[in-house]
């Protein structure tokens, strides 16, 4: 278990340029099981669930070359489909929630697909219901094998096109049911699909490739099933929630700090969020400029007087994965802010370690926490702390950059999972962390 050592309290300046988007990665590298032909995919993230999902893929059979630092070209002209029930596959699949995503192209192309029970972030229940409900109402049929922990799908006389309505706005559901539906025969409607730009970015990718999706940014999508694809060069976008952690980490740590080339257009209501915590942000072309707090921020409040409430929803609401990075944000802001965490249960557990550490904040209940800002009058004690989940890692780390002396974080590895080369890039920026 890898350990980061940080000591904190330093200011921070420069330049940093985002990662590609690691939940984008996860679909399109999947839809390269589509065809036969070679697929190029550059910007991609060099963190362990993408490396993990590219080994997946590399023992499948898929041809695989390293053009240079984050492109890569797939061809799956050879696969190896008995390695999806081998011993392997289940244990390496089972590791990586994002590998469910195999099983939609899969399923179109050869008319199986089988996935264990897959791993991912503790963060409460998040059920796989979405993805097998949309198989099966493509033609396929389910079977779940209770002792193994072993789903599959089979449809060997192939799919057809249906109307859907999705119970929830499952983004990796979404993608997955997408992959199977454009190799179906006739057409699919998809209902309340999810809308995110990672969503949307796949279809790009897809249309690419000689699919036919109309209705693409919208929650409403209709998929004219296609019996060939070929090959395409696609590039990611870069990953909004990195950019959402490196403002939270320069308004927290009153640190001078441009994000490069942010894309703009797909951050949605990231700037408006952080905007209402009273956290400048400045656009100047496709960067973002963050200037140093010096007096802090101020939390706004409704135009009734009433607390601020930051809560997530379903794209283009605001999105889940930073809500950590919210709470630990306005620990240190002038005011009050409730944060409420609709969509998953036990992602606020992580809070305890900010009390630790000197943070106001009063768990109301899984979902729901009040924070009472600092406004820097008291600082936050350094402290020990592991860390719980990819978004929570980096909420601590951002914690213990802006703490009073030296923090521990164990578990690092799960910060890794989401966020590429992250005490070098920290490093660049004047921060003094030590990898042990």
């Amino acid at each position: 278990m890898a350990t980061f050592q940080i000591e904190g309290g330093q200011k921070l300046k420069g330049e940093i340029q985002p990662q590609g988007a690691k939940n984008e990665a996860l679909q399109v590298l999947c839809a390269v099981l589509l065809t036969s032909e070679e697929v190029r995919i550059d910007n991609i993230p060099n963190i362990r669930d993408v490396n993990k999902l590219i080994d997946i893929l590399e023992n499948l059979g898929v041809k695989i070359k390293k053009l240079g630092h984050g492109s890569y070209t797939f061809q799956g002209d050879d696969l190896n489909l008995e390695y999806l029930e081998s011993k392997l596959f289940k244990e390496e699949g089972s590791s990586l929630r994002g590998s469910i995503m195999i099983v939609g192209p899969l399923l179109g192309r050869f008319g199986k697909g089988y996935i264990p029970r897959p791993g991912g972030d503790k963060i409460g229940r998040r059920r796989l219901d979405t993805h097998f409900e949309g198989f099966i109402k493509l033609g396929a049929k389910f079977r779940y094998n209770k002792e193994e922990r072993f789903y599959g799908v089979e449809a060997p006389k192939g799919l057809k096109g249906t109307y859907m309505l999705l119970e929830e706005a499952s983004v990796t559901g979404t993608a997955n049911i997408i992959m199977a539906a454009v190799q179906a025969k006739g057409t699919t409607t998809i209902y309340n699909a999810a809308c995110e730009p990672y969503i949307q970015q796949l279809c790009k990718m897809l249309v690419a490739m000689g699919a036919k999706i109309s209705g693409i940014g919208s929650n409403l999508l209709t998929i004219e099933g296609v019996k060939e694809f070929h090959g395409c060069h696609h590039n990611i976008l870069p990953d909004m929630i990195e950019i959402g952690s490196w403002i939270g980490l320069a308004a927290m740590t009153k640190s001078e700090i441009t994000i490069k080339n942010v894309s703009w257009d797909n951050l949605g209501l990231i700037p408006v969020t952080f905007r209402k915590l009273g956290i400048t942000i400045e656009q100047k072309g496709d960067d973002i400029h963050i200037p140093a707090h010096t007096k802090g921020y101020e939390v706004q409040s409704f135009i009734d007087g009433s607390i601020m409430n930051i809560s997530d929803a379903p794209w283009p609401g605001f999105t889940p994965d930073l809500l950590s990075i919210m709470l630990v944000v306005a620990t240190q802001a002038r005011g009050s802010v409730l944060i409420h965490q609709k969509m998953f249960e036990s992602r606020l557990f992580f809070v305890d370690k900010l009390i630790d550490m000197g943070a106001k904040i009063i768990l109301c209940d899984p979902h729901r926490a009040t924070i009472i800002g600092h406004d820097f009058q008291s600082k936050l004690k350094a402290t020990t702390m592991t860390s719980p989940d990819i978004r929570a890692g980096i909420s601590l780390l951002i914690a213990a950059l802006s703490a009073k002396g030296t923090s521990t974080i164990h578990n690092i590895e799960q910060i890794d999972r989401g966020y590429e080369n992250i005490d070098g890039r920290l490093r660049a920026l004047g921060a003094k962390i030590t990898r042990i």
